[in-house]
């Protein structure tokens, strides 16, 4: 759901919903990128385009979501710069992207977290896959996103941040609990899609 350039082979393919620029465009730096297309069961299906996969009907895909946690309870939301074509200024919990072909989730997401906040693996010690889901949702007039998400956590040790500004327009510690419980109370931010179906799930 983000990287703004090409990603380099092993790279993972940026964020599920991490396009700029305008639709279509067969010279969009995302037509140069590959995501993994799967089944209802997130069983690898090969290599779609990362354009052809956000535009349309999309392509269903491999994509997963990283919730970043203190100490304290609170989750760390990462708006989404005013740059990306897909849930531009949209607020995510925290980061989300694309693994690449024969990338794990945890290194595709280890990767993200270094290279949009600043996060390195010495701050923590407990990523982990916690659920999996498939969605579908339509961003109007500019693309789709249709994955297979993967949602990891990991809680930080250190919670120094170095954000990438080409990918984060700003960020903010929440109670998660208080964040799900009073949905009104911060329905201002315009969460994330992706996130909030993580967030309804795991207090399910």
């Amino acid at each position: 759901m983000s990287s703004e350039d090409a990603a380099a082979p092993g790279d993972a393919a940026g964020d599920g919903s991490g396009e700029t620029g305008g639709t279509g465009d067969t010279d969009h730096e995302n037509a140069l990128q590959d995501v993994i297309a799967v089944d209802p069961d997130d069983v690898a299906q090969g290599t779609v385009n990362r354009l052809d996969a956000h535009t349309g009907d999309g392509i269903r895909h491999r994509a997963f979501t990283c919730l970043v946690f203190d100490g304290e309870g609170r989750i760390l939301l990462a708006q989404r710069a005013p740059n990306k074509r897909l849930w531009d200024g949209h607020w995510d919990g925290t980061v989300a992207s694309h693994p690449v072909e024969g990338q794990s989730q945890e290194d595709a997401t280890e990767q993200r977290l270094e290279e949009e906040l600043g996060i390195s693996p010495d701050q923590y010690d407990d990523l982990r896959v916690t659920d999996k889901f498939e969605y579908k949702r339509y961003y109007p007039n500019e693309g789709v996103e249709w994955e297979v998400c993967a949602v990891l956590k990991v809680t930080l040790d250190d919670i120094s941040l170095d954000p990438d500004d080409d990918e984060i327009g700003g960020m903010l510690w929440a109670d998660y609990d208080h964040l799900h419980e009073n949905p009104a109370l911060y329905r201002q931010l315009r969460l994330c899609p992706w996130f909030e179906i993580a967030m309804r799930r795991d207090f399910s």
